[in-house]
This record gives C-alpha cells, structure tokens and sequence, in this order.
C-alpha cells in the first residue's frame, strides 16, 4: 500500500524515525549526510507492487504443497510458464510459485547448516523434507513441473552444502553432499530435453544446473541465450549469465565483454542498448576490474534504453539505487564515478516513490544469499540509504531551505515553511 508521505519517512514509526534520523547525522550510515526532515517529502511504498506479486505467488506455492495438491501445482506452475507471466518487477511468476512450493524443505535445510548441524549426517532437518518431496514425485514421475520444483529444491540444496567460501575450503561431506543433488537434479530434468525448448522455467532450471556444475563457458552461454530467447522480457538470465562470465566462475573478461554484445544485439527489439547494460549489471558490481573495462557509454545507453521501455517505479528504483548505493561500494576509477552518476538523472528526472527494500538489497550488492536478521530494520536502512542518495542530488537546494516534493509529474521545488 502507498503511504502518504510523512516528512520523507512516512513508513516509520515515530520513535525509529527519529532513530534513523540520529544515525544520519552522526554519520553512522555509509556515506550519510544529514537529510532536513522537514523539507524532502516523498511517497514510501513498504510493500511494492513487486513485492506483492511475489508474496502471492510464493504463498500460492507454500499453500498447495502443504495441502499436497502437486496436480493443481503444476498446472498453474504450467500456465505462467507458457503465459510468459512477470511480476511488475520483471520476474517470472514461475520463479516465486515454484519456490514457494519448496521453500519448507530448502529452508529447512539452510537453518540447519547455518546452526552447524550439517555435521550430524543424519540431522532430521537434512533428510526429512526432501525425502518427502521425492515420495510425492513417485505419483507425478511423468510431469515436468513437478520434476522442475524437486530439481530446484536439490539445486538449492546443494548451494546451501556449497555454501558462499572458496571451493578448496570445503569439507569433504560438503563437496560430496553437493554433488549429488546436483546430480540427482540433472537426472530429474534429462527425460525434458522437448520440453526445456518451450518452457523458460525448464531452461532457467538446466542454466542454474549447468552453472552450478561448472559447465563449460560456451556451454552456458548458448543455455542463457536459448533462455533469453525464449522470454526476453524477463531480465534475470541476462544478469545471471554476467555474474557466470566472470573469471571467478566459469569465464573471462574477454567472454564477458563478448556476450554481452552478442545478447544486446539479440535482445534489441526489446531493450535496445539494454542488453548490454543487464549482462554487465551484477557482474561490474561484484567484480572491481569487471567494472574497469566495461564499455560507459554502451553501458549508460543501455541504462537509458530500459528507462526508456520501463519506466515504472520498480525499475526507477532497482536502477538508482544499484547506481548510487551498489556502485559507490568500489573504486573502480572513472567508469565507476560515470555510472554511479547516472543516478542523478534517474532520481531527478523519474524517480516518484521509494521503495526501502529495493535500496537495502542494493546495499547487499543484490546478493540473494544474504541474510537478513530483521527485515524491518533492513527496510529501514534501506529507506535512509535512499534518502541519503536523494539529498545528494538535491543538495544545494536544501541548504538553502527549499522544501523537495516528489509527485508523480516529477519533483517540486518550493520554498520551506
């Protein structure tokens, strides 16, 4: 729901509004500079239209697997995948729906190999779930769907044994426990070779394999173009496939560079320069000498042409947060200081509702394995990073005492009460 601005912090309660305001001005926020609470108003979104159609999706997973109804799973698993539907976000509903489904078993499993239980071999939380999942299949063996939302749940698994520390680090139950989801998930999508050619959820599903096994580069190049082609729209496989280039993965600078021309031009009818800028998002952020040989002004026309064919709130905010908190983590020089610019634009010109959760995980550099210990307060932090950005921008303005209103029809300047 869209809150009515309450002095730029509309969504907090009195007494953490005044909280983060302190932290702003003693400068315990990164980068914080002292936001005049009562001269930049702008509308909060605490939860997102984004945000919204994930929860329901994830929601309508969780609620038909806990009451078994796989049958009915799969079938509306099936129609969004064939449907190409997205979130206002731009991301697939097949996504959020499947991980519902297996999000009991998965988590599960994380909290118990993030409590050190991971040692206990036949740990319950480590067994049980997944033991049952498979059982379920026994009476849906024919079904992609199904055999896609068991293929995930071992994929995620196995991440969760790999864990996010260097692979020569890993004990040797690590290393085997996580071989063998992977390959009991790859054995569960060969019999849908067919199908992953119409079926981008089945074709993301062999590209999380293919890079979780360390497939060759080329190999997982063709996988994320065939994906990409499949359903263009959907922004992730670009990002994903950058983030699988790097030289840290599977990758070099060099193949980087190469594919992200290649998917540019491929997906141009869509996102113009965008394709481009997608493919090196998440992997300039992530990798500092990434970002020092990306190609600015490609990558800045790119940013532009997705403002251009997007310009909802969701990506106004996914795009200046990335820009003015994600980029401004690293030194990566004068290409760095160039795109994290861009975010002067981008808010002055587009921005008219914040969206705290967006900016917190741009401050987490968009890492889906991070964990969040208090979601409030990671909004929260997420708002007065955005803030911080905002001020920025306007900063002149507001020392000389003029009030900052965001409208839809753009930012008001008027002077202050």
């Amino acid at each position: 729901m869209l809150n009515t601005p309450r002095r730029a912090l509309g969504a907090l309660p009195s007494k953490l509004f005044g909280q983060t305001m302190a932290r702003l001005r003693q400068g315990l926020a990164p980068q914080a500079a002292a936001v005049p609470e009562d001269l930049l108003d702008i509308p909060v979104r605490d939860l997102s239209p984004e945000d919204e159609a994930a929860r329901d999706s994830r929601d309508q997973g969780l609620f038909l697997a806990r009451q078994d109804r796989w049958e009915e799973l799969a079938q509306a698993l099936r129609a969004v995948d064939q449907a190409r539907a997205l979130t206002p976000g731009g991301t697939p509903l097949a996504d959020h729906l499947s991980y519902g489904a297996r999000s009991d078993v998965v988590l599960a499993v994380e909290e118990a190999l993030a409590d050190g239980k991971g040692r206990k071999t036949n740990d319950r939380a480590l067994l049980d779930g997944i033991m049952a999942l498979e059982a379920m299949r026994q009476d849906h063996r024919h079904d992609p769907y199904v055999n896609l939302v068991l293929a995930q749940a071992h994929i995620d698994i196995g991440w969760a044994w790999r864990g996010t520390g260097e692979p020569q680090a890993l004990p040797k139950l690590n290393r085997h426990r996580c071989a063998a989801h992977f390959d009991r998930a790859a054995h569960l999508l060969a019999p849908f070779t067919a199908e992953t050619e119409t079926s981008p959820a089945l074709a993301a599903a062999r590209c999380a394999l293919l890079a979780a096994r360390h497939g060759r580069t080329g190999e997982i190049a063709d996988a994320y173009a065939a994906l990409i082609n499949l359903d263009p729209r959907n922004a992730q496989p670009f990002r994903a496939l950058g983030l699988h280039l790097l030289p840290s993965r599977a990758g070099s600078y060099g193949e980087l560079e190469l594919e992200a021309r290649r998917t540019a031009a491929r997906s141009q009818p869509t996102w113009g320069a965008g394709g481009y800028a997608w493919v090196m998002f998440d992997a300039i952020a992530r990798d500092p000498q990434a970002l020092t040989q990306v190609d600015t002004d490609f990558f800045i026309d790119g940013l532009q042409d997705i403002v251009t064919r997007r310009p909802d709130q969701a990506m106004i905010n996914l795009l200046a947060a990335y820009c003015a908190v994600t980029l401004r983590r690293d030194d990566g020089g004068a290409p760095r200081r160039r795109i994290a610019a861009c975010a002067s634009w981008l808010i002055r010109d587009h921005l008219s509702e914040l969206h705290p959760l967006v900016w917190a995980h741009a401050a987490q550099g968009f890492d889906n394995n991070a964990r969040v210990g208090s979601p409030r307060r990671f909004a929260a932090r997420g708002q007065a990073d955005a803030l911080r950005a905002i001020a920025e921008q306007f900063r002149d303005d507001l020392d000389h005492g003029l009030r900052i209103t965001f409208t839809p029809e753009g930012p008001i300047i008027a002077p202050g009460a």
